[in-house]
Parts: C-alpha cells; structure tokens; sequence
C-alpha cells in the first residue's frame, strides 16, 4: 500500500468524518455501531426474565398477595376497633407505609418495563423492615407479638408481589432476612413478658405465614425460568440443523455483519473523497486491521460445522458435552440426522438425577465423529460411525424417545461400560462430492 511523503503526512488537521471513521475501523468490536442483529446468547435470553412469561406470573403472585394482605388488614381492623394496640398510631403508619411501598412498587415495575431496579428492591426491602419495627412497637406492651403483630407478617406478602421482577435468590435472601427479624423480635419479647405456650404457637405460625409464601413462589418462579429458558436454547441451537456444512455461528454472524458495515464505511468515504488517498499512515494500518479480522472470521467457519456451533453456542451443552470432530464430518449428516442426533443429545441431559441446569453439569457426553469409511459397491455414500459417550446417565433412565432419534441418524447399538453408556450409531452419509 503506497504511504505518502514525509510532506504530506504533515500535521494536517483530519476532518470530523474521518476521526469517526478511524475510531470505528480502529476498535471494531468495542466501537462499531450496533446494528439491529438478533443477539441470541442464552445468558441475555436468561437476564430478560419478563421476555421468559414471568411478568405473567409476578401478576398472579400479586394478586394472591392482595388477597392474603386483606386478611391481615381485617385483622387490624378488628383490633383497632377493640382498642388492642398500645400505640395505635404507630399502627396505622406501618400500615399506610406498607400501602405505600405497594404503591411504590407496582409504579417502578411499571415504570422500568416490569424489571425492578436494584436501588429501588432494596429500598422496598428497608421501609419493610420499618413497617415491622413499627409494627412490633405499637403491641410491645401487650406482651404477646405472634398473635397481635399485622403488618409485619404483612410484610412478607410485598415480598410475594416482587417474585415476578427480581431474581429468586434475592426474594428468598430478603425472605430470610424479614424471618429472621420476626424470631429476634419474638425472642426479645419473650425475655421481657411471659408469654403463654399458646403465645409460642401463633409466634411460629406468624413467622410461617410471612416467609412461607414468598419463599415457595420464587422457587417455582426460578423452576419455571429454567425450563423455558432450556427450551427457548434448544430451539435457537436447533437452528443450526439447517446450516451448510461449514459455517460460522449466530453469534460469528453478527460480528462479520459488524466488520462488514465497518469495511463499506471506509469504502465508501474513499469513493465519495472524505477519506484522501494515499491514506496516511494511522488509517492505512487500521484498515489492515480490519482486513485481518475479516479473514479470521471467515477462515474460522471453514471446518466448524453445525455441530459445532450447537454445542459451543449453547451454554448448557457447552459444560456437559465434549465433541472430537477432526474431520468435521459431521456436516455431512442430513437435516434429519442432525436433528435426531441433537435431539438425543438434550433428552440425556434431561434424564439426569437432577433436571435442573445445574445438576446437567453433572453428565459428561463426549461425542466421537469418524474416522469414515467407504460401503462396498456404493461408491455415493460412506458410513460415518459416531460414538456418544456418557456419564451420569444410567442405562435404565434414558427415555425410550432417546432410542427413537438415534435411529434417524443410523442403526446403533449400546452399551455399558466401567459405569458409562456407549451408543454407536452407524450413519450413511452422502459423499462431499455427490452433495
């Protein structure tokens, strides 16, 4: 590339489009503009819990949330009437504020598009721990807290109406802490008054019914993510069933697609004069750059295949499957082999002792592709033998629809061995050349 005279790279001052030029083709993947290209990673699938049919749930979790707070306010109610409360405007505060802090919550759930911000959670969780303060204050003197206290049990339903904006480690974390406040409030208590056998029954069942319900409604909320989050992965990784027999993967598709806009760019300020020519010296070398992770991407996706980039792609297959592809053979599979060895692949991960995604990383599948071998006489196809390997599943746990996608990709046959089960399938491919 011709690089101009010592005079002509003098200090000239470079024109505006130019610098943003060169700040795009300099750091492609920090500052390139960001197309509109699907980002498919399953951890930003995971992140957007609302997107997953959780803002449905977090609905119905208020609603029962509602109905289990009407009950505690008839109960202040009938208490208020019968001149329970030492202080009954200390009473009636935690009350407004626990009204207030629903209020707060359903506008910035609403508000942030159905995802609560942490700031904001962990303000909600403080004003609860003031509404149990006043609360506990407003009955201390009658000695009996687990039978007098209401918005404090309260308080826990709040937390039953955030299970569908934040994550479930953190409603059971403040479901802990709202449980663990309520025992050292009654222990206290029972230091200072003596309180009657009965007293210590509605303590517990006071304590149950405020840590109890949040607590069960963000374990099946964290359930019901990871299924859908599991089947939402395999439909993106089922995808590549239908890819070439080399390729590059989505997420490789999106950065060429960043590249490409980056390179046009420059292309394009050449054509229409607001990059000169020869170019100087610093967007000579950037526009090398970018010429070079070009040609890395693209020489990238000559030998990975669908298979690939399925298990790469997927950070469940990621951690439990190992592949041994040398001659990525296994692009040569139909797309109903693929899909039933794919398929195969998730129903054994789904058979381990534990179904959720963390127990998958407890079975090992190691699939084996090749080495191929000619059929005698059919000089258009040749067998290509495929080995999967696992760990952790038992023979007897795998379900029978695990056989039925393994027969669309060949005859196979299993075994047992040293506590592992071998499949060997022998699948009949095309050869490269007939394809």
């Amino acid at each position: 590339m011709t690089v101009a005279p010592e005079r002509d790279a003098a200090p000239q001052t470079p024109h505006r489009k130019d610098l943003r030029l060169q700040a795009l083709v300099d750091e492609p993947h920090r500052r390139l503009p960001a197309l509109r290209f699907p980002h498919l990673h399953s951890e930003r699938l995971r992140s957007s819990r609302t997107s997953l049919g959780t803002g449905f749930i977090g609905i119905a979790a208020t609603l029962v949330a509602v109905l289990l707070l009407s009950f505690d306010l008839a109960r202040f109610v009938e208490e208020w009437r019968d001149q329970t409360y030492a202080e009954p405007g200390l009473a009636a505060l935690s009350w407004l504020l626990l009204a207030g802090l629903l209020v707060v919550l359903a506008v910035a759930a609403r508000t942030a598009g159905d995802v609560l911000d942490s700031l904001v959670s962990l303000g909600i969780v403080g004003g609860l721990g003031i509404v149990v303060a006043l609360d506990a204050a407003a009955v201390w003197g009658n000695g009996d807290l687990g039978h007098d206290l209401t918005a404090a049990p309260a308080a826990g339903y709040v937390l039953l109406a955030m299970v569908g904006v934040r994550s479930s480690r953190s409603i059971t974390a403040a479901s802990g802490l709202l449980g663990a406040a309520l025992v050292a409030l009654l222990a206290v208590n029972a230091l200072d008054a003596t309180v009657p056998p009965s007293g210590l029954v509605d303590g517990a069942a006071m304590i149950a019914k405020a840590v109890a319900p949040p607590i069960v409604a963000a374990w099946i909320v964290h359930v019901f993510r990871n299924i859908v989050s599991a089947e939402l992965e395999r439909v993106l990784v089922a995808s590549t069933t239908s890819a070439p027999r080399f390729s590059v993967g989505m997420m490789a598709s999106v950065e060429l697609a960043r590249l490409d806009l980056a390179a046009e760019q420059l292309m394009d300020g050449i054509a229409s004069g607001r990059t000169r020519l020869p170019l100087n010296p610093a967007t000579a070398q950037a526009a090398a750059e970018l010429a070079t992770e070009l040609r890395l991407h693209l020489i990238e996706g000559r030998r990975q295949t669908w298979l690939y980039h399925a298990i790469s792609e997927s950070e469940l297959l990621g951690r439990a499957v190992t592949l041994s592809d040398p001659e990525s053979l296994a692009g040569l599979l139909d797309p109903s082999q693929r899909d039933g060895l794919l398929s195969a692949v998730w129903l054994m991960l789904g058979d381990a002792p534990e179904r959720s995604r963390r127990s998958a990383t407890r079975v090992a599948i190691e699939i084996t592709v090749g080495p191929a071998r000619p059929i005698e006489g059919k000089a258009r196809t040749m067998h290509v033998p495929i080995v999967v390997q696992t760990t952790g599943v038992a023979r007897s746990r795998v379900d029978p629809a695990t056989w039925d996608a393994m027969r669309k990709v060949g005859r196979h046959a299993d075994s047992q061995r040293g506590g592992s089960l071998w499949v060997e399938i022998d699948c009949v491919v095309d050869r490269p050349a007939e394809r």
